[in-house]
């Protein structure tokens, strides 16, 4: 058996390690969907589930995970923050997801949605058919939880008079574009003036399907 140099071992290991990453980026990690949970002060008793960014391009298998892990987490209600799609043809397919989960599901659109052309009448029939509500610059309260959702799309915080409630998630309009634009805020909590702050990493990706040292993600939040 020929021996293998020490140079020869070092160069051959140095082009394996791009490859492995590479093969990680496409293949294993858009799919690792992971659960963060964040509970936002000790005796919180309201639990939701946030996800966004699915950027629905046909992969049934992950969308299905995706059902399945949210109604295995059994939340009082659902939020989704936008991206439903990039494009409007995957639309009745992603919305037939939505319709899948066991929750009531609220949902305001994304940059995507809008671009896509997607139609906001069917996803309004598809959130509401859940129990939940498709939010473009309005909001709702749920009594039972003191609590206002608030769905910002074009108009944005203009569209809103004082709160209703004492307490209010106010999603904003559409995706970050990382690093442009979200300063230090990329991923992950933040205490800002405003009040508290998640980034999520989302579950999609947006046109090419990679994802490296990012995994997508659901958030349960308790309140």
């Amino acid at each position: 058996m020929n021996k293998i140099s020490r140079r020869r071992f070092l160069t051959l290991s140095a082009l394996a390690v791009p490859a492995v990453i590479g093969a990680d980026a496409r293949w294993v990690e858009p799919t690792s969907l992971r659960v963060t949970n964040l509970k936002l002060n000790k005796n919180a008793k309201c639990r939701f589930v946030h996800f966004t960014d699915f950027h629905h391009k046909g992969d049934v298998d992950y969308a299905a995970k995706m059902v399945r892990t949210i109604n295995e987490l059994k939340p009082e209600f659902v939020c989704f923050t936008g991206d439903i799609v990039e494009n409007k043809r995957f639309l009745p397919e992603a919305l037939h997801f939505i319709h899948q989960i066991k929750a009531p599901v609220y949902g305001n659109p994304g940059n995507h949605d809008y671009w896509s052309g997607a139609s906001f009448p069917d996803c309004e029939r598809a959130f509401g058919a859940t129990g939940g509500a498709w939010l473009v610059d309005r909001s709702i309260v749920l009594p039972q939880h003191d609590l206002e959702l608030v769905g910002m799309a074009m108009i944005g915080i203009h569209a809103f008079k004082d709160r209703q409630t004492e307490r209010r998630i106010l999603p904003f309009y559409g995706a970050l574009a990382v690093p442009w634009g979200v300063g230090r805020y990329d991923l992950g909590f933040f205490e800002t003036p405003g009040g508290p702050l998640y980034v999520n990493a989302g579950i999609g990706t947006y046109r090419i399907p990679y994802r490296f040292n990012c995994r997508p993600e659901i958030t349960v939040v308790t309140i």
